[in-house]
């Protein structure tokens, strides 16, 4: 805090925000998003492992006509095999749940044009998962690659806790397929069950003799698969209720021509 109040001292141009208290990564950059007043905004992290010089590629890209640039890693240097395998299947789990096209290896280092972040400003969630709502809002994005440098100072905040928290968050806000898992366990329980009474009923036209026990299994299988069926109807209607609460815009303009 000192540190940015010195500078600011120093040079008009440069701006701080300090919180109460720690809100979070995310609640700081929203932050820093809904105070920016420039027809661009660039987030990076301030330990250096995203090299700035790549913000002149991401502007270059921008002044193309990009909305969103994307920086995406190519390798991850510093960092051990457990976290790169960690990333490697956190990326492609969170695409598969949530059908969000996220850019494989790529952070929070990004730029953003005014009118997406004007979006997602106005996007009204408290538990944001920005990587999500980046892809979300569509707009035209790209990518830069680069080689992500080790830490250069500090380390990470990101304990294995915190990544399986983010993990959680990102698929939770932008999907209802954990909702529905009830409701796919109980359909199939259900067959089974059915599959189960027929091969038996066959069995016994066979004068396969068969234990009383025997039938109590898919019994308790097709008195359970019909409690959690209809515990995954009632998802389905929460799902319903979770997307209403949510209230982002049933669609998003990125620009109009010839209005008045």
């Amino acid at each position: 805090e000192a540190i940015l109040n010195e500078l600011c001292e120093k040079d008009e141009r440069i701006k701080a925000i300090h919180f109460s208290r720690n809100f979070g990564q995310y609640a700081a950059l929203i932050a820093g998003f809904r105070n920016a007043e420039g027809d661009a905004v660039i987030d990076i992290d301030a330990d250096l492992q995203d090299p700035p010089e790549v913000i002149l590629e991401m502007i270059a890209k921008w002044k193309e006509g990009y909305d969103i640039i994307h920086g995406r890693r190519k390798r991850r240097k510093g960092e051990s095999a457990f976290r790169k395998t960690a990333a490697f299947l956190y990326y492609r789990m969170v695409r598969k749940l949530t059908g969000l096209d996220i850019p494989k290896d790529t952070g929070d280092f990004k730029l953003y044009d005014r009118k997406a972040i004007d979006v997602i400003c106005a996007l009204p969630e408290k538990n944001r998962f920005l990587r999500g709502q980046t892809a979300w809002i569509g707009f035209k994005q790209t990518f830069v690659e680069f080689d992500r440098n080790p830490r250069f100072a500090g380390e990470t905040k990101y304990n294995a806790k915190k990544l399986i928290k983010l993990a959680g968050n990102s698929v939770v806000s932008n999907s209802n397929a954990p909702l529905t898992l009830s409701l796919g366990f109980g359909i199939f329980g259900i067959i089974a069950s059915l599959v189960a009474y027929i091969t038996f009923i066959v069995l016994v036209c066979c004068n396969v003799a068969l234990p009383l026990e025997a039938w109590l299994f898919p019994t308790v299988t097709l008195c359970t698969s019909c409690v959690l069926t209809a515990n995954g109807l009632t998802n389905v209607y929460i799902g319903r209720i979770f997307d209403e609460v949510k209230d982002r815009p049933v669609y998003i303009i990125r620009e109009k021509k010839n209005f008045q």
